[in-house]
């Protein structure tokens, strides 16, 4: 080896000219790798978060909801962070964190049926199966206005 002033001077020019291609190489290989990561993982997840969150915030009295351990029942009573919900035909009532919630049923049934309204034209039949869907539909109204009812005056 020669370590002359010549040749480390020579060595350190060169290098110095050649620095900045496997900068933009590194730049060009991770750029792309960063947006496959933005745009399959972490997107998705913020709007499933947004739409988790938006669930929860528009609970509301007399709502059927499914739980994240598989409970369902009626919510009755709501707090900030908090709900009570009324479970099963023994009435017992569960006071669950609002964090726990997966699915709230009756916003699930209410826009199927608002869709399902405006796609079909024909007139409904009385032996149509839609009849018995809106007649559970009003027995769950009434069902949520007593509840309300109720929880107003244990209130």
């Amino acid at each position: 080896m020669n370590f002359s002033p010549m040749v480390l001077a020579a060595e350190a020019a060169t290098s110095t000219t050649t620095g900045a291609s496997p900068l933009l190489s590194m730049l060009i290989t991770f750029v792309p790798i960063l947006l496959i990561f933005y745009l399959f993982l972490i997107r998705p997840q913020k709007k499933r978060e947004k739409e988790e969150k938006s669930l929860r915030d528009n609970l509301t009295i007399g709502d059927e909801i499914v739980t994240i351990g598989g409970i369902i029942g009626i919510v009755v009573r709501q707090n900030d962070d908090t709900l009570v919900i009324e479970t099963g035909g023994d009435r017992s009532k569960l006071r669950i964190q609002r964090t726990a919630v997966r699915e709230n049923i009756t916003a699930r049934e209410n826009a199927r049926a608002a869709s399902g309204s405006k796609s079909s034209t024909s007139p409904i039949v009385s032996t149509s199966p839609e009849v018995s869907d809106n007649k559970e539909n009003t027995e769950k109204t009434e069902k949520k206005s007593k509840l309300e009812k109720k929880s107003k005056e244990s209130e």
